[in-house]
């Protein structure tokens, strides 16, 4: 019969080092992977919260300067409720389009030649507005908005496409994104949208 060779037993300050090593590395590794789940779980909420609740748009084109310029970035807020004079943004031909409410549901819209917007016979006051102008308007006037849907027109007249167009026309509530809150960038800018 064979006699085995038996291993030297080493110290006890190498096995408690040796304990003290797999203890750490079973620590570390459980660290490591709350802080993955962690940062999985922040990151889809971000995301969730993002498309569903505050969805962030980049702005191109000029039809709503000076109050947007083109390369804005700014925060939406989904609602289900707009007033006269905000700022919303809309699906229009798989492109997502900003434009201001003018009217809603059953009020009539007039427009003058000198591009001054009555609603419901009174004039509306537009200090957001810089330069008024009847721009590419091929709708009967007054016109009478359809029930479930809002009017809506951009800052910078002369250019801008919107309700004035059969093209566009007005916006129902299942095209609208949401309504423009907050300007994120350029940093200069940084600020509500009025």
């Amino acid at each position: 019969m064979k006699k085995r060779k038996t291993l030297p037993v080493p110290p006890l300050e190498q096995l408690e080092a040796e304990l003290q090593r797999v203890k750490y590395k079973k620590r570390y590794g459980s660290v490591f992977r709350s802080t993955i789940y962690t940062l999985l779980i922040v990151a889809a909420a971000a995301v969730l919260t993002a498309v569903l609740l505050f969805p962030v748009l980049s702005i191109h084109g000029s039809s709503m300067t000076p109050t947007l310029i083109d390369g804005d970035v700014v925060v939406c807020l989904k609602n289900s409720r707009y007033d006269v004079g905000d700022t919303i943004a809309f699906y229009y031909n798989n492109k997502i389009l900003v434009k201001r409410v003018i009217a809603r549901s059953g009020e009539w819209v007039d427009i003058d030649e000198n591009g001054t917007v009555y609603v419901n016979g009174e004039k509306l006051e537009e200090p957001y507005v810089q330069d008024p102008a009847l721009g590419e308007c091929n709708i009967t006037l007054p016109y009478q908005v359809p029930e479930g849907r809002v009017f809506v027109m951009g800052d910078h007249r002369t250019v801008s496409v919107d309700s004035r167009s059969t093209s566009v026309g007005c916006v129902s509530d299942e095209q609208i994104v949401g309504k423009l809150l907050f300007r994120v960038w350029p940093f200069k800018s940084v600020g509500p949208i009025d």
